[in-house]
């Protein structure tokens, strides 16, 4: 007999948090992939995959790009774990990346929304950013009813065999 492998709760690699809502309430036109600046109970508390990103948004300080509103609870395994959950977190982008976000923040009124916290191979927690506009709600229903028109779609070709 094979021995049995545990399971272990930690995200070694993978989907930490992500923001399901983002592309509901937003039209998303391009996305990107930014580092984050974290301390490390803020990375054990994020491979037990407790973050929430849903009310999280991105923009400018002192001319840097930071993550605000992410909620990573306090890691309950040390002594040394105390920060502040609701902190900003400085993402790290290269510069002409940095500009072309500003640019469309100020000028074409675009928001920067993350999508989804993930640990690449190395280990290194990635933040996806969707740059986008805003839907209303006559758009929000325009979308149900087509992704509703697409499901009945799937299942009736699916039934003609």
């Amino acid at each position: 007999m094979a021995k049995e492998k545990r399971k272990s709760s930690l995200i070694s690699h993978g989907l930490a948090a992500q923001n399901r809502k983002a592309r509901f309430d937003y039209t998303i036109k391009e996305t990107l992939e930014a580092g984050i600046v974290l301390k490390g109970p803020e990375v054990k508390s994020l491979r037990l995959g407790r973050a929430t990103i849903t009310e999280a948004w991105a923009g400018e300080r002192d001319g840097e790009l930071f993550l605000f509103n992410c909620y990573i609870p306090e890691y309950q395994g040390g002594i040394l774990s105390k920060f502040e959950p609701r902190a900003p977190r400085k993402l790290l982008v290269k510069k002409k990346e940095r500009v072309s976000l500003f640019n469309s923040i100020a000028r074409d009124g675009h928001s920067v929304v993350p999508l989804s916290i993930t640990f690449d191979d190395r280990g290194i927690a990635k933040v996806e950013l969707g740059v986008g506009q805003g839907r209303n709600k006559a758009d929000k229903r325009h979308a149900i009813a087509d992704r509703d028109w697409a499901r009945d779609k799937a299942r009736l070709m699916r039934d003609r065999g």
